[in-house]
């Protein structure tokens, strides 16, 4: 799941209105940013595999430290526990480590059962939704979708920046997604771990764009 991650950051905005929209960019992705680090260190493995399953050309052979549930929930608790240090806001802390959790759970729904449980755990989860594209690109769709919706009627726009910062990210985002989904595979395992870094850049980009946002009335 790709876009679906950033439609529940979107959403998380109403729980949490006091939280950036790039701290919660950097929850939801948090696991995601983690992997191509640990794939370019050697600790993680992936195979451009396609035909693995219908939508994705990845065969996730090996995740245990960025995407097992019981690391995932550490990492909740980790983020949970840092932007409370900082922030001294509970909820915002409770949304945050959610969202780092969220995103085990909605890669459980489209992952082939290939999810670990724990590090060194034979046990392997996921439902599989990516074995059908048109599925996927209807849930995952529609979530992000209602994320855009909710964010946007928790937040307006203070100036012109605002309302374009958000809407180029959007077209942004739908633009790899379907690229990813419908374009040429990656050309090697390395070139994608070097590619998937960019994510970071997302959270910076949610911070800009709430700063030209306030709560709506």
């Amino acid at each position: 799941m790709f876009i679906g991650h950033f439609g529940l950051a979107l959403a998380a905005k109403k729980a949490a209105p006091r939280t950036s929209l790039g701290t919660t960019f950097l929850a939801t992705e948090w696991i995601d940013g983690l992997w191509p680090i640990f794939l370019l260190i050697g600790i993680e493995t992936v195979k451009i595999a396609p035909g693995d399953t219908a939508f994705s050309p990845l065969e996730f052979t090996s995740y245990p430290y960025s995407h097992s549930l019981l690391m995932v929930c550490v990492w909740g608790l980790l983020l949970g526990g840092l932007y409370f240090a900082i922030r001294r806001s509970r909820r915002g802390a409770l949304v945050v480590g959610l969202l780092v959790v969220s995103h085990w759970v909605l890669d459980w729904f489209t992952h082939r059962p290939d999810l670990p449980l724990m590090p060194g755990g034979a046990a392997r989860e996921g439902l599989g939704l990516w074995n059908s594209v048109t599925g996927t690109l209807i849930i995952e769709g529609l979530i992000f979708l209602i994320g855009i919706a909710i964010y946007l009627r928790t937040t307006r726009a203070k100036d012109r920046l605002g309302t374009w910062s958000f809407w180029v990210l959007v077209v942004l985002l739908v633009g790899l997604y379907l690229g990813a989904a419908f374009g040429a595979p990656p050309p090697s395992e390395n070139a994608l771990a070097w590619t998937a870094l960019s994510g970071w850049l997302f959270p910076v980009w949610g911070w800009w764009i709430d700063r030209h946002r306030r709560a709506a009335m």
